[in-house]
């Protein structure tokens, strides 16, 4: 059986654990795989992306979502939704998909938090996008919570939302003008990401007006914003679920496989697991 080679690129690139989530998945799915890191600088993507086209497939992770878009023969309608790339197959066509949006939607139905309602998502970059068109797609009443100059791009995504989804409400507001209620408060910023632990992107006060929370970090697995969250009996879940429930869905585009719910938990399990066995090391992930 011919071993296929599979990739995840960006910049920089030491810290992720894809590598080891997608080992463990081929292991399940019974296919001799090969799955390497490749840190791209953002000036090398376009000379590099010869490298890209040799493989079977990769994923995109920051700061490539959107600059690889123009180097691919076609987008699928899930990277045209959200404008920005996540997972390339290779074959007659280099053909870009986005699966963070199916990981984040999946992983809090498996959490039993409702997309619905009044939606706060903290921050402006990339993962806030998938986040942003899952919830459009509800209908919900989108906030962005951001930091100061981030307006033009913040209003630029509102722009897109409106274009794609029509009268979809939308509001973008500081962190320290943050007030009311929210359905859900989703952390897709770096704050409280290793090693800076001791971060919340909001106040104790701030999460005790939403019911129900989702960070996308998954290092460390429990956030100083869960922590608080936690603290204070509101549902919430971390990123770690998101990671594995989308890195699995670039499974099945690649080669068709499905992994059970029983196998998706012992790989959340596994990778949780060499998390900690990697930060009692002391390296950084």
């Amino acid at each position: 059986m011919d071993n296929k080679r599979y990739s995840v690129i960006g910049h920089p690139i030491g810290h992720t654990m894809s590598p080891f989530i997608h080992e463990r998945l081929f292991q399940i799915g019974r296919i001799s795989g090969e799955y390497s890191k490749l840190d791209i600088a953002p000036e090398e993507l376009e000379k590099d992306f010869n490298i890209l086209s040799q493989l079977n497939g990769f994923n995109v992770t920051i700061p490539h979502k959107q600059t690889i878009i123009p180097l691919l023969d076609k987008l699928d309608e899930s990277a045209e939704l959200c404008g920005a790339v996540n997972t390339v197959s290779v074959g007659e066509k280099v053909v870009g998909y986005n699966t963070d949006k199916y990981g984040f939607t999946t992983a809090l139905s498996r959490a039993g938090i409702d997309l619905s309602g009044k939606i706060l998502i903290c921050g402006i970059g990339g993962a806030s996008r998938a986040v942003a068109f899952a919830a459009a797609e509800k209908e919900c009443k989108i906030t962005f919570g951001i930091r100061k100059g981030s307006e033009d791009k913040a209003r630029t995504l509102c722009d897109e939302i409106g274009a794609r989804f029509g009268e979809i409400e939308t509001e973008i507001i500081s962190y320290d003008e943050i007030s009311g209620e929210y359905d859900l408060a989703v952390n897709a910023t770096p704050v409280g990401m290793y090693p800076n632990t001791e971060k919340s992107v909001l106040t104790e006060e701030q999460i005790c007006r939403c019911k129900a929370v989702y960070d996308l970090i998954y290092n460390p697995e429990e956030t100083e914003f869960l922590r608080l969250t936690k603290k204070n009996g509101i549902k919430c879940d971390g990123g770690m679920s998101m990671l594995v429930l989308q890195a699995a869905k670039a499974h099945e585009i690649w080669y068709g496989a499905k992994f059970d719910d029983k196998q998706i938990n012992q790989i959340i399990e596994d990778a949780s697991s060499q998390l900690n066995i990697i930060f009692k090391r002391g390296d950084e992930v």
